[in-house]
């Protein structure tokens, strides 16, 4: 039995027809294998009966020329890296989503690198794809590297940055307008009567965070004579969590009636905290939220936030990108793009108590 097995399994490996080779063309058309590779790549001018006789070559053995090499012989692979902090937040999901239409609607592949709000993470996947020789980048920052660091790292390599800006790092860059998004949240929560307010993941590394602080902070100083309280942290669920559950004493009554959390994430997280604190949204505290994620439409209550079109700045980005690679960009310097942003109220935000009651 494990004779006749073995005697079949070879039968069938010997029908099975061998790859034609680049070599293989040359001896049936009787050239050079590197001039079957300039045939294939045009790079090279070959006259016209020996370029017939090599495509005759190649279609009698039904050789088909490899996208990569065809790729690497006109000095571009058609691949791009999308590097982003947390692929598990539907926000940068939403930029990858826009990046890839635009890459795919353009005939390149993209390379996508999940770096975790992590540096060295970042700093590892910008070299990497940098020695894997893509041919550009989509990047979306978590832990900036100093500007030089950065200036060194990148340097020779098509990069466009998306939804952070990179201190003085010439790159042309794709953001929304978060200044204008931290105004918005203020002028929401002043009108509603609010006047103690405290900022959740605040964060001195990320130029969007800094903008929205700056936003809210000019407005709420303006319409209630005071600052709001601040927290240090990230863009991430726990430390939305770990900020109110730290201050629960101070949150609520007379106290702070209005959270400002700098994304949706971290806004999840005091929703979490206030909810386990018995502290009631948003009867006794209102909580506005930065992004608007899936999450932040389908939670109960639903996240009042700023809305950012995270699809459209991944396909400006990847656009902005390619034009560059593919030789569409009118030569002078590409520009960058503040995308708007817009409040959308729900039902984490409301009238604040009278003070006392």
């Amino acid at each position: 039995m494990c004779q006749t097995g073995y005697q079949t399994g070879l039968q069938l490996l010997l029908e099975v027809p061998m790859a034609v080779s680049i070599g293989d063309v040359a001896h049936r058309a009787g050239v050079s294998r590197t001039t079957v590779s300039h045939v294939i790549s045009g790079k090279r001018r070959v006259s016209e009966a020996v370029t017939k006789r090599v495509r005759s070559a190649m279609e009698e053995l039904g050789y088909v020329p490899s996208r990569t090499a065809q790729n690497l012989a006109h000095g571009t692979t058609r691949t791009i890296g999308l590097l982003v902090p947390d692929i598990g937040n539907s926000y940068f999901a939403d930029i990858a989503k826009g990046v890839e239409g635009a890459a795919i609607r353009r005939g390149f592949n993209v390379v996508l690198c999940n770096t975790g709000w992590n540096l060295e993470r970042e700093l590892f996947y910008i070299e990497t794809l940098r020695s894997r020789a893509v041919d550009g980048v989509v990047y979306a920052a978590g832990v900036p590297a100093p500007s030089s660091q950065l200036t060194e790292m990148l340097a020779g390599m098509p990069v466009v940055a998306v939804d952070e800006e990179l201190g003085d790092v010439a790159l042309a860059t794709i953001v929304s307008d978060n200044e204008a998004g931290g105004r918005m949240v203020a002028e929401h929560l002043a009108d509603l009567g609010h006047t103690r307010a405290l900022i959740v993941g605040v964060n001195s590394g990320l130029e969007s965070a800094r903008r929205r602080v700056e936003g809210f902070s000019a407005v709420w100083e303006e319409r209630t004579g005071s600052l709001p309280s601040m927290v240090e942290g990230s863009f991430e669920e726990k430390f939305g969590y770990h900020a109110v559950k730290d201050r629960a004493p101070s949150i609520g009554r007379d106290a702070v009636t209005a959270v400002f959390a700098l994304n949706d994430m971290a806004a999840l997280g005091v929703l979490r905290a206030l909810a386990e604190e018995g502290l009631s949204v948003p009867d006794e505290c209102s909580v506005v939220g930065f992004d608007d994620i899936f999450t932040a439409r389908h939670t109960t209550p639903g996240i009042t936030t700023v809305r950012q079109d995270a699809v459209a700045m991944g396909s400006i980005a990847a656009d902005t990108l390619l034009n560059v690679l593919d030789g569409a960009s009118d030569g002078g310097p590409v520009r960058d793009r503040v995308l708007p942003v817009s409040l959308i109220e729900r039902q984490t935000t409301a009238l604040a108590r009278p003070s006392g009651s």
